[in-house]
């Protein structure tokens, strides 16, 4: 890996002021830890009582005034349904906490399989309102047709995207594989056109290397399905090449699925170690064990590198490296999102997302809206072109 291109990326990236995070053609996706796949799993959970009965008397008071003297056309009734749905959710105020119409809820299961369709391409969004593209993925449409970190796509199949929501402006590069989007990109002073197919994208979650002294290097990008297989192969790799030290890299890992990251854990920590310990709502406590014994020496030497993007399941991760004496912690501090959600189909197609638990640090810190501080708090400085973090890395396993 070139780490001064890859330093530059990082550096591009926080020299545009990020208002939205990380995007892959769609909003960042929670942690999850269970996958219901009943098709109308809700309503078999829930039974309908008298207040749900009331609303839907409302809705029908409402909507038999709008007939007779509203002007103009209404919508279907599952396109209002599913807003008065998404409004009904949206009034408990937790971020993590939504409904997921049947697109929204296809797609979060697609992105969790490592699978999408489109160009390929992360997007963010400055305080403009300029959608930005963040990175093109290797081997993707986006990278072979030369869109560079920075490009500004400023139209969309001949829509200004500037101001427009950075979700809708991700749903109308997306499409059907093997259609084509036509994108406007400003780069510097330069404005051009390109025209790209769409197609199947695979993401490789987990990029390894050999550095300089044998030192293993293992960058997770997120915690999406067969993650952990991913990191064990990676990780049996550099060990069969007599790697003496191990630096992972979760900076600007999103998170994704709990359970991988609980078994990457299960790797590094020794047996019936905590990993993390889970509250739910009747403030009940489970401590998460590790129940075999680590793949690596107990003397190994590992680094974490961390940033204010860390978050999730890398959270996750990181405190159970660091709190049980496994990695020392570099960067800056993480994020700070410590709950988990629940996934549950509804029969309308879409599915309820809602957070059903936090969790701690092994000794009961409190990562939500926290975060976790490293051992050694290393900036990365803006004017220079060397990775600071990275270095500082090298230097502790060296």
């Amino acid at each position: 890996m070139n780490f001064t291109k890859k330093n530059n990326i990082y550096k591009v990236v926080m020299l545009i002021t990020i208002t939205a995070f990380v995007t892959f053609l769609i909003t960042t996706i929670a942690i999850t830890k269970y996958y219901t796949q009943t098709k109308s799993g809700l309503e078999k959970i829930v039974q309908t009582n008298k207040e749900t009965l009331s609303l839907e008397k409302k809705i029908n008071t409402i909507r038999a005034y709008l007939d007779n003297k509203y002007l103009g056309d209404f919508p279907s009734e599952d396109v209002l349904e599913e807003g008065a749905i998404k409004g009904y959710i949206e009034q408990i105020g937790d971020e993590y906490t939504s409904y997921l119409t049947k697109e929204e809820y296809e797609e979060l299961m697609t992105n969790v399989s490592g699978n999408y369709v489109g160009i390929g391409v992360y997007m963010t969004q400055d305080r403009y309102g300029n959608v930005i593209i963040l990175l093109p993925i290797e081997n993707s449409p986006a990278e072979e047709a030369g869109l560079k970190t920075g490009d500004i796509i400023s139209k969309v199949d001949d829509e200004e995207c500037k101001g427009k929501d950075l979700s809708l402006v991700a749903n109308k590069v997306k499409g059907e594989e093997g259609t084509k989007v036509k994108l406007e990109i400003t780069r510097d002073e330069e404005v051009f056109i390109k025209e790209i197919e769409r197609r199947n994208v695979k993401i490789n979650q987990i990029k390894a290397e050999v550095l300089e002294n044998n030192i293993g290097y293992i960058q997770i990008l997120s915690f999406d399905q067969n993650c952990c297989k991913e990191f064990k192969e990676k990780l049996e790799e550099l060990l069969r090449m007599n790697v003496k030290s191990l630096i992972i890299d979760v900076r600007n890992n999103g998170g994704g699925i709990v359970s991988e990251a609980t078994e990457i854990a299960e790797m590094l920590i020794p047996k019936d170690k905590t990993i993390m310990i889970e509250i739910n709502k009747d403030n009940q406590k489970e401590e998460i064990k590790t129940k075999e014994d680590a793949i690596i020496n107990e003397n190994f030497k590992i680094i974490v590198l961390e940033n204010e993007n860390s978050a999730s399941a890398s959270e996750l991760l990181i405190a159970a490296l660091k709190e049980n004496e496994v990695a020392k912690i570099v960067g800056t501090r993480s994020f700070g999102k410590g709950v988990m959600q629940e996934i549950v189909p509804m029969s309308t197609g879409g599915a309820l997302k809602v957070t059903i638990q936090e969790f701690t640090t092994p000794n009961g810190n409190k990562i939500n809206k926290n975060g976790i501080e490293p051992n050694i708090k290393v900036e990365d400085d803006l004017k220079t072109e060397e990775d600071e973090q990275l270095q500082k890395a090298i230097e502790e396993c060296k």
